[in-house]
C-alpha cells in the first residue's frame, strides 16, 4: 500500500512539532494510519505526545476519538503531506464534525497520560455480558508469562480479557481470538469496538478450517477444556514451535496435561498456582478463584 505521506514529509512534521511545542522529537509518538486499521486509541491513551498522520480514509476520526473520550484533550490539525499550512488549535470536542478529506496530520496532547504498559486492567473496564472475567491481579501475571512483543501473533481461546490487553501491547502484531460461545463472541466484538483494537481476529472454533485463515501464532494462550489434546494436536500442525500457556482450574487438567506434553514432545512444562484474596467493601477477605497456570514450549 502506498504510503499517502513520504518518509522525509513525516519526518518534516515530526520537526514542525518538535520545535512548535519545544519537546525533543523522541518524547513525540508517530502513528500512520493512512489506508490502514491501527490501534489509534489505546496509542493515545498511553502516550503524552501523539502525531497522527491520516488521510480520506479516516474521515470521522475527530468523531471516533471523542467518542473514546479524549474531547478535552489539546489538539493542533495541520493539512497537507508537508508543513506549511495554517493550523487549527482546540479540544478535540469542538472538532468532532469535522471530515478529513484530504492528508492531515493531528498533534494530540494530554500531560496528564501516564506512558505505561497497563498490565491487569480493572474488570469494569470491560463490557458486561456472559463472560466472567478473571481477577486483574491474575491477568497481570498472565500477561507478564505470555511476554507479548509489539509484533507478536498470539492465539487465545476463550480469554477474552487477556486478548485485549495482548492486543494493545501487540501495537503492530496480530491477536487471534477463538471465542466457540456465541454470547462471549459478542462480548468480545463489543471490547474490540470499545478498546479500540484493531489488530484482532475473531475466529467461532478450532477446527482446521479456522486456523487455515490465521496469520501462524507463535505462542497459544489457551483457558482448557476437555478438547485440549486436539486442540494442543492442531496447533502444533500450523506450527511445531508453537509455545504454551494453558489456564484450567480443574485437577484432573493439570494432570492430563503432563500427558498431553510428554506425547507431543512439549518441553520444559511449569506449572504454578496463582492465588489472590481481596477485601470487599465490608474489609471481609474474599478469596479469588485460584488457577493453575502451565507453561511448556514444542521443540
Amino acid at each position: 500500500m502506498k504510503n499517502t505521506f513520504s518518509n522525509s514529509g513525516m519526518l518534516n512534521w515530526l520537526g514542525f512539532f518538535a520545535n512548535k511545542m519545544d519537546v525533543s522529537p523522541e518524547k513525540i509518538k508517530m502513528l500512520n494510519i493512512c489506508g490502514r486499521q491501527k490501534n489509534v486509541v489505546p496509542t493515545i491513551d498511553t502516550h503524552k505526545r501523539v502525531l497522527i498522520y491520516t488521510d480520506a480514509s479516516h474521515e470521522d476520526l475527530f468523531y471516533t476519538l471523542w467518542e473514546a473520550g479524549f474531547g478535552e484533550y489539546d489538539i493542533w490539525i495541520g493539512e497537507g503531506t508537508e508543513p506549511g499550512s495554517e493550523l487549527t488549535n482546540a479540544k478535540l470536542k469542538n472538532v468532532i464534525n469535522k471530515k478529513i478529506s484530504e492528508p492531515t496530520v493531528i498533534f494530540i496532547v494530554n500531560e496528564k497520560t501516564r506512558e505505561s504498559v497497563r498490565y491487569g486492567m480493572k474488570n469494569d473496564l470491560f463490557t458486561k455480558g456472559s463472560v466472567h472475567y478473571v481477577c486483574n491481579e491474575i491477568r497481570a501475571v498472565i500477561m507478564s508469562i505470555l511476554g507479548v512483543d509489539t509484533h507478536d501473533t498470539i492465539l487465545a481461546l476463550m480469554a477474552e480479557s487477556i486478548v485485549i490487553e495482548a492486543a494493545i501491547t501487540a501495537s503492530e502484531g496480530q491477536i487471534i481470538a477463538v471465542e466457540p460461545d456465541s454470547g462471549s463472541r459478542r462480548s468480545m466484538e463489543e471490547n474490540v469496538e470499545k478498546f479500540g483494537v484493531h489488530n484482532v481476529q475473531i475466529i467461532p472454533d478450532m477446527s482446521e478450517e479456522s486456523l487455515s485463515r490465521i496469520p501462524v501464532p507463535r505462542l497459544a494462550f489457551i483457558v482448557a477444556n476437555h478438547y485440549l489434546e486436539s486442540d494442543i494436536e492442531r496447533l502444533l500442525a500450523i506450527n511445531p514451535q508453537m509455545q504454551f500457556v494453558i489456564y484450567t482450574l480443574d485437577l484432573g487438567i493439570l494432570a492430563e496435561t503432563k500427558l498431553i506434553f510428554d506425547k507431543f514432545g512439549i518441553q520444559n512444562m511449569e506449572a504454578l498456582q496463582i492465588n489472590v484474596s481481596k477485601t470487599n467493601k465490608e474489609n471481609v477477605f474474599v478469596a479469588q478463584p485460584a488457577p493453575w497456570i502451565i507453561t511448556g514450549g514444542a521443540e
